[in-house]
């Protein structure tokens, strides 16, 4: 289902940024515990989001491909092999996982995978017609800063997305990301986090959103620059 997001009084208790007291070590250890079963654990849960991004990357024009928190490469296998991919992670560890998997496959579509803070990347200006960031919006210390160096990488014209869960305030979906919390904060990001806390109020309006698998609980979202 596609969706455009609106701010309204109803979402403005979630205005005040995101729950998180992340930093660039607490992110390395946490990921350095989990990169040599994260695929086992939690790859299923999280393939399904990664598919629809990646489907939604070799729709659209251009050939260059900026993965934000590549991780250990689940999407890799799954972008057209004439899109040109660079990945950029902050943990050496899931990164040693996804040259193992680039290797193993073969994709010679991959043209570089990085060990780089999401946030203050060295990549040049304007150097990619996409990036993604999936899982990652709320993993990150400030995420304005995340959504800001992406728009530095990506051309005019050009496109973000990103696969995140967003908290819901009540219903079902609450039920479940309560769930989900102890499993979540073991990663790094939080079941809380409100999609205000990455985009401005007036940027909401502009986003397109489609509800993922599994039950809906994640959200894909395409930015237009």
């Amino acid at each position: 289902m596609i969706h455009t997001l609106r701010h309204d009084r109803a979402s403005q208790k979630f205005s005040a940024g995101p729950r998180t007291t992340a930093n660039a070590d607490t992110i390395r250890a946490a990921y350095r515990r989990w990169a040599g079963i994260y695929d086992a654990v939690f790859g299923g849960l999280f393939l399904a989001p990664r598919l629809r991004a990646a489907a939604l990357v070799n729709r659209l024009p251009g050939r260059d491909v900026l993965e934000v928190g590549v991780g250990t490469g689940l999407a890799l296998p799954y972008y057209a092999p004439e899109k040109r991919v660079t990945g950029i992670d902050l943990s050496a560890e899931m990164l040693r996982q996804a040259r193992k998997r680039v290797s193993a496959l073969e994709l010679r579509n991959v043209t570089e995978l990085r060990e780089v803070d999401a946030e203050a990347t060295d990549l040049p200006d304007a150097a990619f017609d996409i990036a993604v960031a999936m899982f990652v919006a709320s993993v990150v210390p400030h995420p304005p800063r995340l959504l800001k160096e992406m728009r530095r990488v990506v051309r005019p014209g050009g496109n973000i997305l990103f696969v995140n869960h967003f908290a819901a305030s009540k219903g079902p979906r609450w039920w479940i990301e309560w769930a989900f919390a102890p499993a979540s904060r073991a990663l790094g990001w939080h079941s809380d986090f409100p999609i205000q806390a990455l985009f401005a109020p007036d940027e909401l309006p502009r986003l397109r959103t489609w509800s993922t698998p599994p039950f809906g609980i994640f959200t894909l979202v395409h930015l237009s620059t």
